[in-house]
């Protein structure tokens, strides 16, 4: 990444809290009401305060456990679902009807279902952050296997590979990618529901402490804990992202906008005809 992007990418947040502290210092009120907003000072200060204290990590605490442990059951659960759906035209049959009914009930919905269902709220938010997470993970990888070129698995068919070889050497290494992006699009959503769920029925967590927040007229604490809702959604988000290149470095990567290409002599081999590339499938011993 060139040194000017990676400026307007510092320069942007800058900008937004520069306008934020203008708008809020000087009690702007014209369509939007910004006297009753904290300025950019008084929310620094608030983090600073809460940083100092025991509480505000024990609900970071609480809310990374319960969005890791709601994150891996999406994911293991949705993989595995869908990978099943996209193969299997009885798995289709069975889950297809039943994904798509409750795949557009809001996860947040869901509350009354874990509280009755579940004995302890802990054990609620897990079953609504997995809820939220689990079928951006499904339908992702439903599409990614579907998508995938037959020619591969008649290839390792015709070398004398079975159905496993199929599933662990072309099915899901070719699906990865769009595996990978419905992990990141998952994470995202988890965390959103999560801090909901913690609002409505937790005890602890980021998202219980910003409703305490508010019903107490701490306005300075609820962006504190909206602050820290994104960063670690940014985290969160990232480590996912930065998993799926490593696991997908097999992969070529487009040359990135912007960047140097070198240059080829006219009629030269290279723009005469494309180079395939060989996709080398593994043979059973």
């Amino acid at each position: 990444m060139s040194l000017g992007r990676r400026l307007v990418r510092v320069a942007s947040p800058l900008a937004a809290l520069g306008v934020w502290q203008l708008l809020t210092s000087l009690d702007v009120n014209l369509w939007l009401r910004f006297e009753q907003f904290p300025t950019v000072v008084e929310v620094a200060s608030a983090l600073a305060d809460r940083i100092g204290t025991e509480a505000y990590w024990q609900d970071l605490g609480h809310s990374l456990r319960r969005i890791a442990l709601g994150f891996l059951l999406a994911a293991v659960l949705g993989v595995a679902a869908g990978t099943a759906v996209a193969r299997s035209r009885w798995a289709a049959d069975v889950l297809g009807p039943l994904v798509e009914v409750v795949r557009p009930i809001p996860a947040i919905a869901l509350v009354p279902v874990a509280i009755l269902l579940l004995p302890t709220n802990e054990q609620g938010i897990v079953f609504i952050t997995c809820a939220a997470a689990l079928f951006p993970v499904l339908v992702s990888t439903r599409h990614a296997v579907r998508a995938l070129d037959p020619a591969w698995e008649e290839a390792v068919l015709t070398l004398g590979g079975g159905r496993a070889r199929v599933l662990f050497s072309v099915v899901l290494p070719g699906s990865l990618p769009g595996i990978f992006g419905g992990l990141s699009v998952g994470i995202g959503v988890a965390w959103i529901c999560v801090i909901s769920a913690e609002m409505i029925s937790g005890e602890y967590g980021v998202g219980y402490r910003t409703w305490q927040d508010y019903t107490v007229v701490d306005y300075p604490g609820v962006f504190v804990g909206m602050a820290t809702i994104g960063v670690l959604g940014r985290l969160t988000s990232t480590a996912v992202e930065a998993l799926g290149r490593r696991v997908t470095a097999w992969l070529p990567r487009p040359a990135e906008r912007g960047t140097d290409v070198p240059s080829r002599a006219p009629g030269s081999p290279a723009d005469a005809a494309p180079t395939r590339t060989a996709v080398v499938v593994p043979v059973p011993e």
